[in-house]
């Protein structure tokens, strides 16, 4: 499979694990912010690994994965009902943490510039 045609095939698989995430009942899944960060698919369409990001939940994002991994089944059956694709890949769902670890270094470098002193004009006698 061409690599155009497969990046074409990952943004409509992404799109549709969206909309199926959004309408599933699972309390684990349904509260906080979850977000969908990037879909990697093998060239052969054997094993897909989405990457979550969790915000705002208080059990992070270890539950939430947890389910979502419990219920790849029925989200690879959809995916392929929806999609009209005979093969459709088994999806890995794993944790992004890029957000959080952007917000962490965020934290550091405003925490380094409060520490350190103004730097006083020099004064003319």
């Amino acid at each position: 499979m061409p690599t155009k045609n497969q990046g074409r095939m990952a943004q409509d698989m992404k799109r549709e694990l969206i909309a199926i995430i959004g309408e599933m009942k699972d309390p684990r899944v349904t509260g906080g912010l979850l977000t969908v960060t990037r879909l990697d698919v093998t060239p052969d369409l054997d094993v897909a690994k989405v990457y979550i990001s969790v915000m705002g939940r208080e059990g992070g994002s270890k539950p939430v994965v947890a389910a979502l991994n419990k219920a790849s089944g029925h989200v690879r059956t959809e995916v392929s009902r929806r999609m009209h694709i005979r093969k459709a890949p088994r999806f890995v769902f794993v944790t992004d943490d890029g957000a959080a670890y952007a917000a962490h270094i965020n934290e550091m470098l405003r925490g380094l510039e409060n520490d350190q002193p103004a730097q006083a004009e020099p004064q003319e006698d």
